[in-house]
């Protein structure tokens, strides 16, 4: 049963944000839905999933986050860091995050202390909040995903099974949340009760990062300065050496050296302008993020090839008509060209490409402007449940916004409880009843509201120039992953 917008707004702004849909209920003189087939008189307050408190180690939550809550932190079996966080009242819904990147180096215990900071609206929307570092940085969808599975399996092991169980992905951690659902069960076997997708890089690993390899032979033939000519010569598939003593700030003194990125316009030359015009043309990406996408395209290319596939090349641009240049047959004369190593391209595929084998409710929120993981990547997501017969498992909706890591709090409260809605009471959302219940949560967070319900992303391969032969979704099917996972040999090294 539902209420009117009006009410509900009415009703929030006064009560506790960790009840307002109860008491909302109870104005109503409404039942309150308590789990899925489940119903309980709104005067009495949702069961508990259990009394057990956690042994973890307690820690002081962050400042975004309401008072009473109690948070934990520390390490899983894998070695990766966990933070968590409780309301005192727990309902008991829970929300398991997976965070995007993925970022280099060693585990980190900052990154999911920073991720509560950053998701506090899932607190104070009312649900327990759990994010893992995962073991390590690099490259690694099923790593991160078994990782963000041993985390629901501690919460479980300490507070007992929760009500509701969802899972958040953001940006990369949108491609690791959805490969989790694929490995870790489907229907009454899963663990998880619904997911949301948000920002989400969702074309997989094999296809997702060619435009990348498309940058790093654009920028070359432009450039010239990535490597130098003076400087040992590689396949710039590789990213980097193994080696190399490149740092972020080396490629960005090469970036402005040869495109006069950081310098205001009128004060770049001729050839810089010139580089950076055809770079962006080519490419199709947004000047504020070329360097982040170079950067990837340096660093976490050398971390896929070299510690994950063994210096072999999962990567293509055979093939490739590249345009938008002021001398398109020069360009493509002169660029790079790679053909992949074929077993190097199977395991990143079997790694991170998404089969669309799933059955519990998905909402994706992307901005239509996304700098980063453009908008195209839901297009490939939704091909991919189509050809699996899974689509109305899924509701994409999309934001009239620019940002990638940060959308408004008051549209991730609204997706956030639309999935709840659809998992706990059936109701399907739209993105017309997305951005409406967006506007009531605005009165609470006063962000602002641009979803837009009309929109619609083009095909993924009008935004990434096609690879012969890799134009198909999915780009693996539920049989061949079943084959490849029972081989046991297939896969990046973790």
């Amino acid at each position: 049963m539902t209420v009117s917008l009006m009410l509900r707004a009415r009703v929030r702004a006064l009560a506790d944000r960790r009840s307002w849909r109860a008491a909302a209920l109870v104005a109503a003189g409404a039942c309150v839905v308590v789990g899925p087939g489940a119903m309980a008189d709104a005067d009495e307050a949702p069961a508990a999933p259990g009394s057990v408190r956690a042994t973890l180690p307690e820690a002081e939550c962050p400042s975004s986050i309401p008072n009473d809550t109690t948070c934990y932190s520390g390490r899983q079996e894998s070695g990766a860091y966990y933070w968590i966080a409780v309301p005192d009242d727990w309902a008991g819904d829970l929300v398991v995050h997976a965070h995007g990147g993925p970022g280099l180096g060693a585990a980190d215990p900052e990154r999911s202390l920073d991720d509560l900071d950053r998701w506090s609206v899932m607190v104070k929307e009312g649900y327990a909040w759990a994010g893992t570092s995962y073991r390590r940085g690099g490259y690694g969808a099923q790593m991160a995903a078994t990782d963000t599975e041993q985390l629901r399996k501690l919460f479980v092991d300490s507070f007992g099974e929760p009500r509701t169980t969802l899972l958040h992905g953001q940006s990369w951690g949108g491609n690791v949340a959805a490969k989790l659902l694929e490995m870790y069960g489907k229907g009454s076997s899963s663990p998880y009760d619904g997911a949301l997708l948000t920002s989400g890089v969702l074309g997989g690993g094999s296809r997702g990062y060619d435009y990348r390899l498309d940058l790093r032979v654009v920028y070359q033939y432009y450039c010239g300065n990535h490597p130098r000519p003076d400087e040992p010569q590689y396949a710039l598939w590789r990213g980097l050496p193994a080696d190399s003593t490149m740092t972020d700030e080396d490629l960005e003194q090469r970036v402005q050296e040869c495109t006069g990125y950081e310098s205001p316009p009128s004060e770049r030359t001729a050839e810089q302008r010139k580089a950076l015009s055809n770079i962006l043309s080519v490419v199709r990406i947004p000047e504020e993020t070329l360097v982040s996408h170079l950067e990837f395209a340096t660093f976490t290319f050398r971390d896929i090839v070299h510690e994950r596939l063994g210096d072999e090349n999962p990567f293509s641009n055979r093939g490739v008509r590249y345009s938008g240049s002021d001398d398109d047959r020069a360009l493509n004369r002169g660029v790079a060209r790679y053909r992949p190593d074929r077993s190097a391209r199977r395991d990143l595929s079997f790694d991170s490409d998404l089969t669309g084998h799933v059955s519990i409710p998905i909402l994706t929120l992307h901005a239509i402007d996304d700098p980063t993981a453009f908008v195209e990547h839901e297009s490939a997501y939704r091909s991919s449940l189509e050809a699996a017969g899974a689509s109305e498992h899924l509701v994409q909706t999309f934001t009239r916004e620019d940002q990638h890591s940060t959308l408004s709090a008051s549209e991730y409260a609204a997706a956030i409880g639309s999935l709840d809605d659809w998992v706990s009471a059936g109701q399907r959302p739209s993105p017309s009843s997305v951005a409406a219940d967006c506007a009531a949560e605005d009165a609470y967070y006063g962000e602002g509201c641009f979803v837009d319900p009309s929109f619609q992303p083009r095909p993924y391969f009008d935004r990434v120039r096609p690879r012969p032969g890799h134009t198909k979704w999915p780009a693996i099917t539920w049989k061949q992953y079943q084959r490849w996972d029972r081989a046991g040999d297939i896969g990046i090294d973790y």
